[in-house]
C-alpha cells in the first residue's frame, strides 16, 4: 500500500478526475483504518468472535501490505472502511452479502469466504456441544 501516500498527494489532473480524487481522500489511510477495525472488534464482538475477526483482519492487511495497484488499494480500503462503519452502527447483525459482490469474487476469494464460514460454524458448534 505504498502507493496510497502518492494518492493522498495527487492533484485532480494527475488522478484523471475530481471524483476519483474525492474518493481517494475520503478513505482512511491503512494503519488508522486497521486500528479502527481492531477497536470496533474490541467494543462490538464477543471474545471468541473477536479473536477470529482480529486474526482475519491482521492476515488480510499483511497480505495486501505490498500491493501497488491504486485500484486494488482503493477497493481494499473502501470495503474495510464500509465493514468498520457497519460494525460501528450495528447494521451488520443479520446482514447478507451482496450477490453482485459475490459474483465479482475470484475463486481464491470465494475459498477464503468459505474457510471463514467454516471457522465461524466450528466456533458456534464447539460452544453448543
Amino acid at each position: 500500500m505504498r502507493v496510497f501516500q502518492r494518492l493522498l498527494m495527487a492533484t485532480p489532473s494527475s488522478m484523471g478526475s475530481k471524483s476519483s480524487l474525492t474518493e481517494a481522500l475520503a478513505l482512511l489511510p491503512p494503519l488508522p483504518l486497521y486500528r479502527r477495525i481492531l477497536r470496533v472488534h474490541r467494543r462490538k464482538l464477543e471474545p471468541e468472535m473477536r479473536v477470529l475477526g482480529d486474526s482475519y483482519v491482521k492476515s488480510e492487511f499483511r497480505a495486501h501490505k505490498d500491493v501497488e495497484n491504486p485500484l486494488h488499494i482503493i477497493g481494499f480500503l473502501t470495503e474495510w472502511q464500509l465493514y468498520a462503519q457497519k460494525l460501528e452502527g450495528d447494521q451488520w447483525a443479520g446482514d447478507k452479502l451482496d450477490k453482485a459482490k459475490v459474483d465479482k469474487m475470484s475463486d481464491q476469494q470465494l475459498g477464503q469466504l468459505y474457510e471463514l464460514m467454516q471457522a465461524i460454524k466450528n466456533k458456534d458448534g464447539g460452544e453448543n456441544e
